[in-house]
């Protein structure tokens, strides 16, 4: 029988909410899979012929509410039943269910951004000094302890953030790169939940966004998020900037993006290439400086990759779930 006023309510009714039907809650407070769940406990069902206590509604109603809070979704206000109520039908309840399964990757709030990583980020030596160009290779890791983990971090609005840095002088080339790489802004990685962008603390982050900078990147695959990418395949070329500014036009900063076979680890390598163009009597070397140290508070002044993760907010769901992931830098 449907869950209608008038009609006798089942144990069926509440289990489809609850776990049964395509959009359910546990499907995405609980496990769930993929770009679906949270990692919290799953609400209980109820045997079939049992009776659908006042406690197992009012565990329902209460978890649909703290759903809402979550994703920022307007839903139908309830108050949990208690025992001794009158029975009475919820309103909208599979309505609200599938509003928050569309929501599911939004988050109302946002952690605080880590601060701690292990190994180096920053090249603190200079370049080579000859006339011909030269290379840095940032590599980023961030591993997550399971692939559940991993999935509960992004599908509850985890980011991973890239800055970049350079304010060391010296050389003839090290203006035109300390301006280069302002140029960057802040690229962030989200999960892309659901194929679509998803709005966490009340801004939009579409796959990997650019937060302020300047210039056109290409390729700029701002589309391409954590379920974008294929676990197991070889690094994407997600984006890059290249020099605007004659005759440096061959230089640009890269960056790729793979996940491992296990999808437990993000790896993302940022490449400083300089073409090797300075001029007559000039050397294309940059600086090196001082270094950007764990845990961060200010950018040192030598050419730095800083890659940290903001996690999902733990006012409405438990971070236990996701963890702390650990980041790891490596510079050549």
């Amino acid at each position: 029988m449907a869950y209608s006023s008038g009609g006798l309510i089942e144990a069926t009714d509440y289990n489809g909410f609850v776990s049964t039907t395509a959009n359910n809650i546990n499907k995405i407070w609980s496990t769930g899979s993929t770009d679906s769940g949270w990692g919290e406990s799953a609400l209980s069902t109820v045997s079939v012929g049992a009776t659908v206590t006042a406690t197992n509604w009012a565990s329902m109603v209460n978890t649909l509410t703290t759903m809402g809070n979550q994703t920022n979704t307007t839903i139908t206000s309830r108050t949990a039943p208690v025992t001794g109520n009158t029975i009475a039908i919820l309103a909208n309840v599979q309505a609200d269910i599938n509003s928050i399964t569309n929501n599911r990757g939004n988050a109302s709030l946002s952690g605080t951004t880590s601060s701690t990583w292990t190994g180096t980020n920053c090249k603190t030596a200079a370049t080579s000094a000859a006339s011909g160009g030269w290379t840095i290779t940032f590599t980023n890791t961030v591993t997550f302890a399971s692939a559940n983990a991993a999935r509960y971090f992004w599908n509850a609005g985890g980011l991973v953030r890239l800055d970049m840095n350079k304010s060391s002088t010296g050389t003839d080339k090290d203006p035109d790169w300390n301006t280069f790489v302002g140029t960057v802004g802040t690229l962030y990685l989200s999960g892309r939940v659901n194929g679509a962008a998803q709005t966490i603390a009340g801004t939009s982050y579409t796959g990997f966004t650019r937060s302020g900078g300047s210039g056109t990147p290409s390729p700029n695959l701002s589309t391409t998020g954590w379920y974008t990418l294929v676990a197991g395949a070889a690094a994407t070329t997600m984006w890059q900037l290249n020099e605007t500014v004659s005759p440096y036009t061959g230089d640009y900063i890269r960056i790729t993006a793979a996940v491992d076979s296990t999808s437990t680890i993000l790896t993302l390598v940022t490449t400083w290439v300089d073409a090797g163009y300075s001029g007559a009597g000039k050397t294309n070397a940059i600086s090196g400086g001082t270094g950007t140290t764990s845990p961060y508070s200010a950018f040192g002044t030598s050419p730095t990759v800083l890659c940290r993760f903001v996690p999902p907010s733990s006012t409405y769901l438990t971070s236990a779930a996701w963890g702390t992931p650990a980041v790891a830098a490596t510079t050549v």
